[in-house]
């Protein structure tokens, strides 16, 4: 991928952190615990997302589609992401220097 093309998602993680730390009714220490419980929550949505569009809840039958469950998936990277932010403020290059160390140790590479 041309660096010129790749647009991070960063600035706009950066931006939900801030929205989010803004509004919260909760002290800082509570907030930090509060978005580490929120992946479980997305997590658990993904789940749901995955019974509902294979049909394995018989009183629902198929209830979601695979885009729910993409979409779902996306909301728990976008979660993680401003988890990361509320422990770090570095967390690209946490992320990016654990990502190169997940490509070595399994393709390789990195």
């Amino acid at each position: 991928m041309d660096d010129a093309t790749w647009n991070s998602p960063w600035p706009t993680v950066t931006a939900l952190h801030a929205w989010l730390t803004e509004r919260s009714p909760v002290p800082p220490e509570q907030q930090t615990l509060l978005r580490m419980l929120k992946l479980s929550e997305e997590v658990g949505e993904v789940a749901e997302a995955v019974i509902g569009a294979t049909g394995q809840n018989p009183r629902k039958g198929v209830s979601h589609s695979w885009q729910d469950v993409q979409a779902e998936l996306c909301d728990v990277i976008v979660t993680a992401m401003v988890a990361l932010t509320t422990l770090t403020p570095d967390a690209e290059g946490v992320f990016d220097a654990h990502l190169a160390k997940v490509a070595r140790r399994s393709l390789g590479s990195g």
